[in-house]
């Protein structure tokens, strides 16, 4: 970089990368624990019961690998932007895109660390990691998830119309940098 000064294309590759590095650390933890726990095999426990609450800790990676994929290929967008068509942000702009970086990752990252968490809770596994054996099954729990998911993937939807804004409000602006 020329002048040192993040782009937004920058900010999205690095929160990219960080939202990586959580969830290659939620796998390590899981693997950690599976490792000095040999009472049950994790993964096969949570496949064997996807049709209760376990389905919540599935969805809740599987949409969290699709998150970081969306926030590093929206770095895609705005290099189209700050460096294939050289469009200046105005401070809206830069508004816009500050939302729509926080929005995706606390919103996103936030909803589906909730789904996880709940799928482990409900499935009694995460008494393992508290307590070093199996917990009794509680599907109710998840009753008790449902707002703050949805809270956070309110969040996620706010940042992503935010971004979409500034988008075309970057796109459309005729100063170049």
């Amino acid at each position: 970089m020329q002048n040192m000064k993040l782009r937004w294309v920058d900010r999205f590759i690095i929160a990219a990368i960080i939202q990586g590095a959580l969830i290659t650390v939620m796998a390590l933890v899981i693997v950690t624990i599976q490792m000095m726990n040999s009472q049950i095999n994790i993964i096969q426990y949570l496949s064997l019961s996807f049709d209760g609450t376990a389905k919540w800790f599935f969805l809740g990676i599987i949409f969290h690998l699709i998150i970081i994929v969306a926030v590093a290929v929206t770095a895609l967008f705005y290099s189209h932007l700050e460096i294939t068509l050289g469009k200046k942000f105005t401070k809206k702009s830069n508004i816009l895109a500050g939302i729509h970086l926080v929005g995706m990752n606390v919103g996103g990252a936030g909803a589906m660390m909730i789904m996880t968490y709940a799928g482990l809770a409900g499935t009694g596994l995460l008494s393992i990691f508290t307590e070093g054996k199996l917990g009794p099954k509680y599907p109710a729990i998840m009753d008790s998830f449902i707002e703050p998911i949805g809270g956070f993937i309110a969040f996620l939807a706010i940042g992503v119309v935010c971004g979409g804004l500034g988008f075309l409000i970057a796109y459309r602006n005729n100063e170049e940098s």
